[in-house]
Order: C-alpha cells, then structure tokens, then sequence
C-alpha cells in the first residue's frame, strides 16, 4: 500500500498546478513544501496569456486576482538605446506571493494534503517512491514529481549533471512603488553583466527582479553597490532607482542559478518547472513553461494511474517527448538572445535591427512563448 498516488516535492507554480489537475482527477496528492503560504520568491512576475484557459478549467479564473494586463514590452541596450514592440499574446503582471496562494487555495479546496517540510532523500524501488524529509518523515506514493525549482539538495542526491557544475549567475529582486511607471508594461533593460526586468503587479508595486553576472557582482560586494554603479549605468534604471521607493527591507537573492540542460525524468522522477529545465527570464515565458509542463506530466501521469496497459515506461518517454516538443526549442532561443543582449556590441547591432523591423521583434518574442494552452 502506498501513502499516496503522487508525492509532489515543491509547492510553486508547477507543484501546485500538478496538484490541482490530479486531484480534480480524484487522485490523492501530498504536496511537500517548505514554506508556508503566502510567500515571496525571486520571479519576473510576468506570465503569458497562454495559460489563461487551462487556470479557467482547473477553477483558478485570474480575473478576480487584480493582475495587472500587459500587451506592451520596452527594450533597452546599456547605453539606453530603446525600442518598443506589441505582445502578440500580452500577459498579466501578479505577484508569486498572491498567485502562489490562489493555486495553494484551490488545492486544499480539492482535498489536496500539505506538509511543511524540505525533502531531504527520495528513493525508488519496487515501483514505488520513499520521500524522507528534515524532520526524518518518511511518505510512499506510486508516482513523484520534482518541482523544488531552480537546485535542490535532491540534484545533488539525484547527482544531476547540471549540479556537478558552478553557476555564474545570480537572482535579485524587489518590490518598489512608482506610480508613474506604465501598468500595460513590461520593460527589460541590459546592464554590464545583466540585465532586469519591470512590471508591476495586483497591489500596483513594481517589480524589479534582475540576473547578474557573479564576476560582474562580486566586484561591487552587495546588491546596493550593484544597484548603484552598476545597474544605474543604464539611464532608464538609474532613472528607476531615482524616483522608486523600496518596499520590501531587503531585497530577495537566489545565487547558483544554472540554465544548462536538464533531464525532464530522473531515477523515475518527473520533473515540472525550472526542476525540468530553466529558460533565461529576458524570454519572460518560466511561469507559463512551469504551468504548462504540469499539465502535460498530469494527463500522462493520469493515465498510468488510470490504465493497466499504460506502463511507467510509456509514461516517462511520453512526457520526454512532449516536454521536448513544447520546451526544448523555447529554452534554446533563450540561450542566444541571452548570449546576443549581453555582448555590448551586438546587442547594439541586434537592437537596430528590430528597430527598423518591428516584424523581427515579434517573431523573437512568439519563438520564446506559446499558443493559448489547449483545454
């Protein structure tokens, strides 16, 4: 007998959707969290349209929320050189502390069990999972889904190969208030070793959320360093910095971010989310990827649970294929823009570039996004 039909190991974005989509499926679902809701957590706050209709059918309608609608992206080099484009599919601005809690919301309404623990240990073995936590709990299920996020000790359990290696980026964000900044806008500005982005969100904050380089942050030592002799180089941020008034005490850090390519099944495992693979957040498309990639391990996840004859190895090379087919080109493109904005003198030549063809900044925008998730 098992504890559970799915163990889920990470409450965010795609933890809580994966809970929701199962348990509306009468499946029983431990979800294993280390903090409480509601909670603050390093996030570009911005998520695609494309996810719209799949929340509406899980019962999670954004409409109530307060998001903030975005169709409206501002780009700029370091030197401030600036253009603008029109979101295809447009997007909402919601904090992860509300929008978290919405999903977690809905989940205990389904009859979804929490536990407030960090997994520790995950083991498989007759067809089955044991899930050890820090307070040495131990939970079975049938099926166990990695959506931890970003690096987990259970990476290095796991002893995935992107964990072997060191990262050189690191994650900042804030919350500030300025009015006067666009509520139909999501600007991204490149700094020297980084770029951040800006959007506000449901309470009508800012949030300024950015990735740097470590080379290019140890120099300054700490995040108000940075923000001044290095972020402020850009005019349009230095004019943010200016004008916008903190409202968090300090701001939220999360270093060793890696976006090397991952397995979407380890040891059995199925991984969601950034467990699964990490786009670079210029895309601005890693809640609706999270979201979406729990939707397609919970329908494949469904049937094995549901069907005799739909063994766990159909099952793991149906999700690698489906994740590699909705994902995989997505993570890509990311990698070169990435590579592309962060060199001072092609980003330059790139950004003339979509300047004079507004077409071409589309086309780069759709190829990092997807189509309104089908239902």
């Amino acid at each position: 007998m098992y504890d559970y039909d799915v163990i889920i190991i990470g409450g965010g974005l795609a933890g809580l959707t994966a809970a929701i989509h199962l348990s509306q499926e009468k499946h029983e679902v431990l979800v294993l969290e280390k903090n409480p809701y509601p909670h603050h957590k390093v996030c570009g706050e911005y998520v695609s349209n494309e996810i719209i209709p799949y929340l509406n059918k899980l019962g999670v309608p954004l409409k109530n929320s307060r998001a903030v609608q975005i169709d409206k992206l501002q780009l700029s080099t370091v030197s401030g050189k600036a253009t603008h484009a029109k979101l295809p599919l447009g997007g909402i601005g919601i904090s992860r502390y509300r929008f978290d809690a919405l999903l977690y919301e809905k989940a205990l309404e389904n009859g979804v069990q929490f536990a407030f623990e960090s997994a520790t240990a995950i083991a498989y073995a007759d067809d089955s999972f044991l899930v050890t936590t820090a307070n040495n709990t131990t939970f079975s299920s049938r099926i166990a889904i990695g959506a931890y996020g970003k690096r987990s000790t259970i990476d290095k359990q796991l002893n995935r190969d992107f964990i072997q290696r060191k990262s050189a980026w690191l994650g900042v964000k804030a919350h500030y208030q300025w009015d006067a900044f666009p509520e139909n806008q999501v600007a991204l500005h490149n700094f020297k070793g980084g770029y951040a982005g800006l959007s506000k969100t449901e309470t009508g904050a800012v949030n300024f959320c950015y990735l740097a380089s470590y080379k290019s942050f140890q120099e300054e030592k700490s995040v108000a360093g940075f923000n001044a002799k290095v972020v402020a180089k850009n005019p349009f941020l230095n004019d943010f910095l200016a004008k916008a008034t903190p409202i968090f005490n300090q701001p939220i850090t999360i270093a060793q971010l890696s976006f090397a390519a991952k397995q979407s099944v380890e040891n059995h495992i199925i991984m969601c989310g950034d467990t699964a693979g990490l786009i670079h957040p210029l895309c601005g498309n890693g809640m609706a990827m999270a979201i979406h990639s729990a939707k397609i391990a919970s329908e494949y996840i469904h049937n094995y649970l549901t069907e005799e004859r739909y063994s766990r190895t159909q099952l793991e090379s149906d999700y690698t294929t489906a994740w590699s087919t909705s994902f995989k080109s997505r993570l890509w493109m990311g990698r070169q823009l990435q590579a592309l904005l962060l060199s001072e003198n092609l980003s330059k030549l790139a950004l003339k570039m979509v300047t004079t063809s507004p077409g071409l900044l589309r086309k780069l925008i759709r190829n990092t996004h997807g189509k309104p998730i089908a239902c």
